[in-house]
């Protein structure tokens, strides 16, 4: 925290919204440094908030807090910014402002989520995320990515509805919309997780990601790896931490990402699904709720921004110089992008927990806090899954894009802009990875924790070079053909059409016949009405006073009738 500056009256995340929505309108010369500066005045603006409420209001009877800060808010405030920095920087060549635009405005309402001290100010953050977002995969301006876009939306909207009932249940049982610690004993608590875990790529519809993010442009992609997840992650560690379920929800997201990204043949998409086995580790952490766990889940979304980050920047370098996404086309680029495949090789290392990188000082910490609650099932899980990290995204990214085969592609290496986002990206990697303690300075509880040791180092060495031996080994195995894998996401996207269309197809020939069946009672019912109430119908002819009269006596006659049976 930067004690000689003031707060801000506001939350820091309205600069990046402000810096998005005025973007357009700044001069094309400017545009870059622009751009560039917004993100750093976020950052300072993050760093100039104290621990507690800064900012609170009144609203509608209730007590607003959009400012309220401390040590797990500055972490996940100042790693947003950052990426939003490194962002820009590699997007410097991007000719679509309005992906620029709702790229900053996607970052400040992450910003303003970990800042925000009570529900609903959390909520409107939460749904300026999900709009911007949606705008940058729109921005690509491909069928593929409006689709995509629009199935997207669909999903974390119906995320926020979920989320804003589990709040309004809540503030109707407690009266209070304060950001606390919950326990998952009311259906409104349960409402709220949902919500969450959506954002967060938790079954059942973690198809979400992969089907949505490879759709964005080359640059658009590395700016929706940093913030919905992780700002999913930060509300279960600040709102949701210890409670059980999560370790379990966690660990299938785990492995779930693993397998699909071994099955993927598309490089961004093995990247998207390797998004979901990361979140799992983070998930898990907050499940298992001790100071360990969580300040493990916390510097390892730090890290996993930052590496996460890298390696989508050197497979967006790919995308911008060759066209080209899928690993059959790719291969042999060292050659001629030697830089691109330096950092794409050092973010492997990184997400693989590679003694030496962020990864290795941030995700074992997870993993050593199972290992201190007696999870022993748990801990076997979580180091397997390494295992299977170094798998998919340490071995299979880099060698079947960057070497295996030569595809015959001789691209350079991109524009000095991206060159310096991705150098940006590997120094933090490898600077956390040597020297975590600014890091472990920044984390909500004390760190005692130790990452070289010699056993820790020695154990995580043999399990990536025996992952690394099982690969090379199984190459032929490993090797991507031209196919599809099929995902959760065929239920909406083919099934539930299938089903809306034979249900459209049978469901009108039954309306058809009831159409049917309806009009010829109602003509027949008016028919009826003619007969009697028509112009030559029955009551609407002339009636003759004698007539009438002979009614009025036989109606008289019969009142008497009646009179007399019921006096008697």
């Amino acid at each position: 925290m930067i004690e000689a500056l003031p707060p801000l009256p506001f939350p820091p995340g309205l600069i990046l919204i402000a810096g998005g929505l005025l973007l357009p309108l700044i001069p094309a010369a400017l545009r870059s440094g622009w751009l560039l500066l917004v993100p750093l005045l976020g950052l300072l603006a993050v760093w100039t908030v104290p621990d507690g409420v800064v900012v609170s209001t009144h609203w509608l009877g209730y007590a607003l807090e959009p400012v309220q800060g401390d040590a797990l808010s500055r972490l996940f405030g100042s790693i947003f910014s950052i990426m939003a920095f490194a962002g820009a920087l590699f997007s410097l060549k991007q000719t679509r402002t309005m992906e620029l635009a709702a790229a900053l405005a996607y970052a400040g309402g992450a910003v303003g989520v970990a800042f925000a001290g009570d529900l609903l100010t959390l909520f409107a953050f939460w749904e300026v995320m999900a709009i911007a977002s949606a705008t940058v995969l729109w921005a690509n301006r491909t069928t593929g990515s409006q689709r995509a876009g629009m199935r997207y939306l669909m999903v974390h909207l119906l995320g926020g509805v979920v989320l804003m009932a589990g709040i309004a249940a809540h503030v109707v049982q407690t009266g209070s919309i304060d950001v606390v610690s919950l326990r998952l004993d009311t259906a409104a608590t349960w409402l709220m997780v949902i919500g969450v875990l959506i954002n967060a790529g938790a079954p059942p519809l973690s198809a979400w990601l992969p089907d949505a993010y490879p759709e964005a442009s080359w640059s658009g992609t590395v700016f929706l790896s940093a913030f919905t997840t992780k700002t999913a992650v930060y509300v279960l560690l600040r709102c949701f931490p210890g409670n059980e379920i999560l370790i379990w929800v966690g660990l299938y997201m785990v492995f779930y990402g693993i397998l699909y990204a071994l099955l993927e043949n598309d490089m961004r998409r093995i990247l998207a699904y390797s998004i979901i086995n990361q979140v799992g580790f983070m998930v898990v952490g907050a499940g298992i709720g001790t100071p360990l766990a969580i300040n493990g889940a916390a510097a390892h979304a730090f890290a996993h921004i930052i590496y996460k980050g890298l390696l989508l920047m050197s497979a967006g370098a790919v995308m911008y110089r060759t066209g080209k996404t899928r690993c059959t086309d790719l291969g042999g680029l060292f050659q001629s992008m030697p830089l691109t495949t330096l950092c794409g090789i050092i973010g492997a290392l990184a997400i693989s927990a590679f003694p030496w990188t962020s990864g290795f000082t941030t995700k074992s910490m997870v993993t050593a806090a199972a290992g201190h609650e007696h999870l022993t099932l748990v801990w076997y899980a979580l180091e397997a899954a390494s295992a299977g990290v170094f798998l998919h995204a340490g071995i299979k990214f880099p060698w079947f894009v960057f070497f295996q085969k030569d595809s015959g592609l001789r691209p350079k290496d991109p524009p000095r802009s991206m060159q310096a986002a991705m150098l940006l990206l590997a120094a933090f990697c490898i600077g956390l990875g040597v020297y975590p303690q600014p890091l472990y300075a920044m984390l909500p509880f004390a760190v005692n924790y130790v990452p070289y040791d010699l056993p820790h180092v020695v154990k995580q060495l043999q399990l990536l070079l025996f992952a690394g031996l099982a690969f090379f080994v199984l190459l032929p195995m490993m090797k991507r053909t031209l196919t599809i894998t099929l995902d959760v996401d065929w239920v909406y996207r083919t099934g539930l059409s299938w089903l809306v269309g034979r249900v459209n197809r049978y469901g009108g020939c039954l309306w058809a016949l009831a159409e049917q069946g309806l009009r010829t009672v109602w003509n027949h019912l008016v028919g009826s009405l003619e007969r009697t109430h028509g112009p030559a119908g029955t009551l609407a002819r002339t009636w003759a006073v004698s007539s009438a009269m002979l009614w009025v006596i036989g109606l008289l006659g019969f009142y008497l009738i009646l009179y007399y049976v019921n006096g008697s």
